[in-house]
């Protein structure tokens, strides 16, 4: 079975590398285990690489460890001075075979600058006391603010007390004794303080009048199976990645109902859908009283597209009041991704009578409805019509997602509406009337957006947004080209690209054309093409970026209003900001302080799960912005408001690329490889700041100010990049209408 692989772009949007670390011998190799094993009990949310420096063991001497731990990595290095050039990593913890953890270390990963350690009292030999950084200490190192200089002063200073904290009186941060706890200070049974996050051994573990001490730590010498107990036990939210490695093979052991669901939500979470299954199906049968594990075996079935036994699952799922109205939800968008609308309906409708404010029921409900507004359109000349297969937001969803179709249509037509255009979602399942469906159209238009993404609307023909089996995709006889798509993939996110590599392989080659909307885009899918289809995969920028080329009748406008809009996204919002969105949210309300003291600052929502940046700023910092719910427009009057602004700070791609194609400067909140790809194909990287920048506030505020200061010359500088995005569409466009006919 092929695993899934995370795809790491970290270096593209600055996201910081955390690691912990220790240096072990062979004798102290079961203090590593029971360590690792106390981390992961006591911050069960916690999974960082775990990296094990050594003097040169064998290899398998760390089996055990890689059992207890799904991120080892194992490095040869001299001492424990190597944590301080430890490449690949921003931020290192540094830890001790002889220490134990204890309780919460989350303030240790939020650190941001310089070395944080714990100031020990210790006695020279006139038994004098000090206080003073030991080198055994626990440590978070900052990479960067760690010169070779000091790394080397530090490594060969390891074995003279007193003289590391010299080295690093200009980088330390003072850490609270908690951290790093001495058992010395324990003498005579004294009970270890509840505080203490950290305990650390400074002799024998099982030496006389140090019962509380060492009844703490043999709670973390545990035998594998033991381990996997206690941890899969623990209340509350554990991390994916441990739990996918630790309960498996418990689970094997000891078939459990209740594990074998923890295990499938984990794979389920992770793409894994095969996976879940497998781990689903011999537990679960056809079992009445288990109906959330029948819920979550049929959506996973669902994103296999296995829609029939899918649907078998969640009808089971359904039996049961509490779990009847999520499970006829997911069966009324089972039907409908096989278009079957009027069943679609009903499953909605029987949703709403368990629990008629059920959200999920309604939407589908009214999504669905036969009489719906706007669906009854003249009969058109299918011959004359260019089929668009998209995602077409509704309600209140995505802002940019109601914005793109448009533009993408706006390029080919001036008539973007129903008599020019077949309008084809993309998450629907594509069989044989579809298929003629769309070979009846002159022309089949994929796109725009981030369709090359693993999870939205996951399905297991394609393994990307478009539910197209290869063998109907290979029976397509009307050109297609695919435009201005995008590769939507997180640092860090899990994509099964085995299944993603065949599907794209077929995609391009029965396109005509095939234009991806960043250069970032273009070399992770070149990556996975045959080296003869590479060159077929073309620049086409997202439409919205020139929407005053497209627009009928555009005028730039002669004032703006003094107004900055700001927008943050959290959807996926571990993999956007790790452990740093408290950084990030306060150095938010820095920039934005400064930022109201000489223009208005307003909060610019694509969806209503945006606005989460706007409560959590008025609670955490005591700062209100107004709020402009973009969802609620419509398409004109986002670019009105887009337009008529002076400066637009979002983290969404399309609250960066939809102002800079009205006009308007921008600054991103970089969180997603998107945003930086789009501004190193407009020669503007300055124009984008990592949410993880250490010293985002003023930077921000310093660049805000430069735009607000020059706007003239700040827009100028936006129509100057826009230019050449135009004249790459123009060109390509020219090549299209002689593909699709010039109807």
């Amino acid at each position: 079975m092929t695993h899934s692989l995370a795809d790491d772009r970290s270096t593209v949007t600055g996201r910081r590398r955390i690691a912990f670390a220790v240096h072990t011998d062979t004798d102290r190799l079961p203090g590593v285990a029971t360590l690792i094993r106390s981390l992961a009990l006591t911050n069960p949310g916690v999974c960082e690489d775990f990296v094990v420096l050594h003097p040169g063991l064998p290899d398998s001497a760390f089996d055990g460890l890689r059992r207890l731990h799904p991120r080892l990595v194992t490095r040869r290095a001299a001492g424990r001075g190597d944590v301080f050039r430890l490449d690949g990593y921003d931020t290192v913890v540094a830890l001790d075979p002889a220490m134990v953890v204890l309780g919460g270390i989350g303030a240790l990963l939020r650190l941001r600058h310089g070395v944080g350690a714990v100031r020990q009292v210790w006695c020279d030999g006139e038994g004098v006391e000090h206080r003073a950084v030991l080198p055994d200490g626990l440590l978070v190192v900052q990479r960067a603010d760690v010169d070779d200089a000091t790394a080397a002063r530090l490594d060969g200073d390891r074995d003279r007390d007193g003289d590391w904290d010299a080295a690093l009186a200009e980088v330390l941060t003072p850490l609270d004794a908690r951290y790093d706890f001495l058992t010395r200070r324990l003498h005579d049974d004294t009970p270890v303080p509840e505080q203490v996050a950290v305990l650390r051994f400074t002799g024998p573990a099982d030496a006389p009048g140090y019962g509380p001490a060492v009844a703490a730590r043999r709670r973390f010498e545990l035998d594998d199976e033991a381990f996997r107990a206690a941890y899969c036990a623990l209340p509350g939210e554990k991390h994916p990645d441990l739990l996918a490695h630790l309960a498996p093979p418990l689970l094997r052991a000891r078939p459990s109902l209740d594990l074998a669901r923890t295990v499938a939500d984990v794979y389920r979470r992770q793409g894994r859908y095969d996976e879940a299954v497998d781990v689903l199906e011999p537990v679960v049968g056809d079992r009445l009283d288990a109906p959330r594990c029948q819920e979550t075996l049929g959506v996973c079935l669902m994103a296999l597209s296995r829609y029939e036994e899918a649907e078998a699952r969640l009808l089971l799922a359904a039996a049961s009041p509490d779990v009847a109205p999520r499970a006829f939800a997911q069966l009324a968008r089972l039907a409908w991704l096989c278009g079957r609308e009027s069943d679609a309906h009903a499953y909605a409708r029987d949703g709403l009578e368990a629990d008629p404010t059920d959200s999920g029921c309604h939407a589908w409900y009214v999504r669905t409805r036969p009489d719906r507004p706007g669906e009854r359109a003249e009969p058109a000349d299918a011959a004359e019509q260019l089929a668009h297969v998209a995602l077409f937001a509704e309600g209140q969803e995505n802002a940019g997602d109601k914005v793109l179709p448009e533009a993408v249509r706006m390029c080919f037509d001036t008539d973007t509406g129903p008599r020019r255009w077949y309008q084809q979602p993309v998450h629907r399942l594509v069989d044989e009337a579809v298929l003629e469906e769309l070979n009846a159209r002159r022309g089949v238009v994929v796109g725009g957006g981030g369709l090359f993404l693993p999870d939205t609307s996951p399905n297991g023909n394609s393994h990307w947004q478009w539910n197209v089996p290869d063998r109907l995709l290979a029976r397509l006889t009307a050109p297609l080209a695919v435009f201005a798509v995008g590769y939507n993939v997180f640092d860090g996110q899990l994509y099964r690209r085995g299944r993603f590599a065949e599907s794209l392989r077929v995609l391009v080659e029965r396109s005509a054309f095939f234009g991806l909307r960043n250069h970032g885009s273009i070399e992770r899918v070149r990556e996975l093409l045959p080296e003869e289809l590479r060159d077929r995969v073309r620049y086409q920028p997202c439409p919205t970026t020139v929407a005053r080329y497209l627009v009928p009748g555009w005028v730039d406008p002669v004032e703006r209003a003094d107004t900055v809009l700001v927008n943050c996204a959290y959807d996926r919002a571990g993999l956007r900001f790790g452990h740093d969105y408290g950084h990030f949210l306060a150095q938010m309300a820095d920039a934005l302080r400064g930022l109201r003291e000489r223009t208005d600052v307003r909060y610019a929502a694509h969806m209503p799960a945006d606005e989460k940046f706007v409560h959590d700023l008025r609670r955490e910092h005591g700062l209100s912005l107004p709020v402009e719910q973009l969802y609620d427009m419509s398409n004109d009057a986002i670019r009105d408001l887009y337009r008529r602004s002076r400066l637009v700070i979002g983290m969404r791609g399309h609250a960066g690329m939809i102002p800079f194609g009205c006009g308007t400067p921008i600054l991103s909140l970089v969180s997603h490889p998107k945003l930086a790809y789009f501004l190193s194909d407009i020669g503007r990287r300055e124009w984008g700041l990592s949410v993880h920048d250490r010293d985002l506030g003023p930077r921000l505020l310093e660049r805000a100010a430069a735009v607000l200061d020059d706007h003239p010359g700040a827009v100028a500088n936006v129509h100057a990049a826009q230019k050449f995005l135009w004249e790459t569409t123009q060109a390509n466009l020219e090549e299209l209408r002689e593909t699709f006919g010039r109807a």
